[in-house]
């Protein structure tokens, strides 16, 4: 723990410390900026057009400002707008049309909203406007686009502005002098806002499922008075992958504990049971490696720019505090599974290894968490069930005062004290 807490002082002095989008423990979720009724709705959607040329159409309550702008690996287009209440009906944007592929859509931080469109291959904005209501007809946000060949659409990338940063409003820094010299832990409900997750055959979406269980869990914790606890998010808002590990980072987390809900494809079979994932740039299996590949695909979901990503800086300091944390990162892990057996049906291989870049922080132990699999009959049940989520949460409780029982016995702090 020395080595971890020596070094990550200067580790944080190489880096870059934003933070968007994650939110403080004050004892609630964060609210929303305003009322639902005060959002401008989107009440529906619409795609026409060909291969050549493709229009999407969205119905709104009132004309609002709209910017557009592209991205490449892979092609999109990303339309941020006022935060909106979208009301399309279910599965809209599953399937495309001409030169869209797909589209997704939601908050993607509080008092913004973002579409995101996968292209089928290279287009321009041709048009984006917004018409006003005229007669019966509702105002209608429209985006025309044209293809085009690589080479135009990387140039037109080029002359562009560059897509507008992600909204950071930064949680304040707790400092030395507060007194408070009890073990930080963050908890990181996946996904969110824009980024819906896995989802239910019945509709039952992850990031719903993994937010409801990690207020819980924040609240059990927070109520034994050991620990501080905060999330990266306590509300249905987009957090950025990179943005999630900072966080715990900048306030020197002890424990950093991401909650997820698997799903496996139709093709892929059936599993079931809950698995505890630690850090590995080699994943123990293949399910594992396509698992952290699609968690690492959130950013993009959400129409971030990647290229401009931070890498790595700090050369064998980050390895020096990553095999540290790791050990402990492994211990915690193996301390869950044992109190998880108890209360929740576990995976037949329920310790797992992969390259998730959200366990990436070199100085803070980190596990991730898969509860149990939305596309199973039998976990959804469970997922949904208040008296299992209680259970559950329990047990990760009983893990949590497990891991930092030596710590505390050695510092001479107790239940409660402050």
């Amino acid at each position: 723990m020395f080595v971890r807490a020596a070094i990550s002082a200067f580790l944080l002095g190489v880096t870059v410390l934003g933070v968007a989008s994650a939110a403080e423990r004050t004892g609630e979720a964060v609210p929303p900026t305003g009322a639902a009724d005060d959002f401008p709705v989107a009440s529906d959607v619409r795609l026409g057009g060909d291969d050549a040329q493709t229009r999407l159409i969205v119905d709104l309550s009132r004309k609002i400002d709209v910017r557009t702008f592209t991205l490449a690996n892979p092609y999109r287009v990303v339309m941020d707008m006022p935060q909106v209440t979208f009301q399309f009906p279910p599965k809209v944007g599953e399937a495309g049309r001409g030169l869209i592929k797909a589209f997704r859509f939601g908050l993607v931080m509080q008092g913004g909203s973002r579409m995101v469109i996968d292209l089928a291959r290279p287009a321009q904005v041709d048009m984006a406007f917004v018409l006003d209501p005229i007669h019966d007809q509702p105002s209608r946000l429209v985006l025309h686009l044209t293809a085009t060949d690589r080479e135009s659409f990387m140039r037109s990338l080029a002359l562009e502005t560059g897509a507008p940063q992600r909204g950071k409003p930064e949680a304040p820094l707790e400092t030395k002098g507060s007194g408070d010299s009890r073990p930080l832990i963050v908890i990181d409900p996946g996904h969110g806002g824009i980024d819906n997750g896995t989802r239910a055959a019945s509709g039952e979406m992850e990031k719903t499922i993994v937010l409801q269980f990690s207020l819980l869990l924040r609240d059990k914790l927070d109520k034994i008075g050991k620990y501080r606890v905060l999330m990266t998010r306590s509300d249905d808002t987009f957090v950025a992958l990179g943005d999630r590990v900072q966080f715990a980072r900048a306030r020197q987390a002890a424990l950093f504990i991401s909650i997820h809900a698997d799903a496996l494809r139709r093709r892929e079979g059936d599993a079931q049971g809950a698995t505890v994932y630690t850090l590995s740039e080699r994943a123990s299996d293949a399910r594992a490696a396509r698992l952290a590949e699609a968690e690492n695909k959130a950013d993009v979901i959400a129409g971030l720019d990647l290229s401009a990503e931070e890498k790595d800086v700090a050369g064998i300091l980050f390895d020096l505090a990553r095999r540290e944390t790791k050990t402990f990162s492994v211990q915690f892990a193996q301390t869950m599974i044992g109190t998880l057996k108890t209360a929740a049906r576990l995976h037949q291989h329920p310790l797992k290894s992969a390259s998730f870049a959200v366990l990436k922080a070199p100085d803070v132990p980190s596990v991730l968490v898969e509860l149990g699999y939305v596309s199973n009959k039998a976990d959804l049940k469970s997922l949904i069930s208040t008296e299992w989520r209680d259970r559950t949460a329990d047990s990760i409780v009983q893990a949590v005062d497990a891991f930092f029982r030596p710590r505390l016995a050695g510092s001479g702090q107790r239940s409660g004290q402050n």
